[in-house]
């Protein structure tokens, strides 16, 4: 997996459905550092973090897959 491509989309997505890093780790019941480091690219997205963030975001996980380069 490639942290950093996924962390890319989770903070584009954040930020499209109008989410501070705060209001969203607050949901998520994680620190800001601990989802900046995802969204950095710096720590490991585990399927159970993956799938709260979908959750809460109202998207289907997969939407959050980087795009397959060509």
């Amino acid at each position: 997996m490639e942290t950093d491509q996924w962390g890319r989309r989770i903070k584009a997505f954040r930020k499209l459905k109008g989410f501070t890093q705060e209001r969203l780790a607050y949901q998520l019941g994680i620190s800001v550092s601990v989802l900046g480091e995802v969204e950095r690219g710096n720590r490991p997205l585990s399927d159970e973090l993956l799938k709260d963030i979908s959750e809460i975001l109202r998207i289907q996980a997969d939407e959050l897959r980087p795009l397959e380069k060509k």
